[in-house]
């Protein structure tokens, strides 16, 4: 059957625990489907879809919790009306999402279109959208077994979250980062940075320099900051990179958010990690993605509203204190938290996935 009439809409915007997932997703099923891309305008989106898809946008903006929330959510679920029009238009065989607001109009109307939906939960606590529409859908993939539990009125199927190809690879230490024989730290905030991550590491920067850590920090957009850029040449800052996977391959630990997307990198990784979750997300989930690893030893949990400066440099004190054996340094806890991270397998769910999705080529 000819790849033109296989036609797939990917519902999938705003973040990049919203956007990756499904980038890893399409990548692994374009040979066979001509990819459709439904996002929003003025977010993530338009910076990492391919050329090569169909780049469709919507004019909708994220729901803020003030007077006018109801307003908000009614101008998302018009959007049905104009999401069934682009499904008409494009004669899409196949919806997939990846949840947050704009996966509600997008199961809507395929549904009312009778077009199936598979959703993606990669959060262990799911989100409003998958907990009040996912039982429309097909089939719910989700990124952790536990999170069946929440879903009992959906089809759900683990099928572990879906990463960048360059996960599963083997990459070298990018050229550009500080070399040395100090322990190597990647500080992330997410795909959009974190403005309380930035200040209380900033707070902390000189004791980590004179500690000699080597470090790279992902500020996100707009947060650079040109005075401590220079101030040692073991220190780098980054907006953001596509070289993720090739720094937390090489890295000693990661400071982050605890959203779905990185605790899942982690663990294919098998990095310790300080976990800081985003104390406003939806459900509390960032905290309850973070405990999958503390509760197991491989990542220390700081709330963000409890963080100082002397106890985050405390907490670093801890993990790298070190004995001398045969004349080199053992880090104990690090150690400890590495063989702890072992302990967890990881799911190629991309190849998963792919079979689900490809699954109703035979019904086109």
């Amino acid at each position: 059957m000819s790849k033109n009439r296989n036609n797939l809409l990917i519902a999938a915007s705003g973040t990049g625990g919203h956007i990756f997932p499904a980038l890893a997703v399409s990548k692994k099923v374009q040979k066979d489907w001509n990819i459709h891309w439904l996002g929003v305008e003025k977010r993530l989106d338009a910076k990492f879809v391919p050329k090569n898809y169909n780049f469709l946008t919507l004019k909708l903006e994220t729901p803020k919790k003030n007077i006018f929330i109801f307003i908000q959510y009614l101008k998302i679920l018009f959007s049905t009306f104009t999401i069934i029009k682009i499904l008409k238009d494009k004669k899409i065989n196949l919806v997939f999402t990846t949840g947050g607001y704009i996966s509600a109009p997008s199961i809507l109307a395929a549904k009312l279109l009778k077009i199936p939906v598979i959703m993606h939960e990669s959060n262990l606590i799911p989100g409003m959208v998958t907990k009040y529409f996912g039982f429309l859908c097909k089939f719910v993939l989700i990124g952790f077994k536990d999170t069946n539990s929440y879903l009992k009125n959906c089809k759900t199927i683990f099928t572990g979250t879906p990463l960048r190809e360059e996960f599963y690879e083997t990459n070298p230490l990018p050229e550009w980062v500080p070399r040395g024989k100090g322990p190597l730290l990647i500080v992330m905030g997410g795909s959009q940075g974190a403005k309380d991550i930035n200040k209380i590491f900033y707070e902390a920067l000189n004791f980590l320099i004179k500690q000699k850590f080597r470090i790279v920090h992902i500020v996100g957009d707009n947060n650079l900051n040109n005075s401590l850029r220079k101030k040692s040449n073991n220190y780098v800052q980054k907006k953001f990179t596509n070289q993720i996977a090739s720094l937390m391959q090489n890295c000693d630990l990661v400071i982050s958010r605890s959203g779905a997307g990185t605790i899942n990198e982690l663990i294919q990784t098998g990095k310790p990690s300080i976990l800081i979750p985003y104390p406003n997300s939806k459900n509390n989930h960032q905290e309850k993605n973070a405990m999958i690893l503390s509760s197991i030893g491989g990542a220390i949990l700081i709330n963000q509203n409890k963080i100082s400066k002397e106890y985050f440099e405390q907490t670093l004190k801890r993990i790298f204190k070190f004995k001398s054996k045969k004349g080199k340094p053992k880090y104990e806890i690090l150690d400890l938290m590495k063989e702890n991270m072992k302990t967890l397998n990881y799911l190629k769910s991309t190849n998963e996935i792919k079979r689900f999705i490809n699954y109703f080529l035979k019904e086109l």
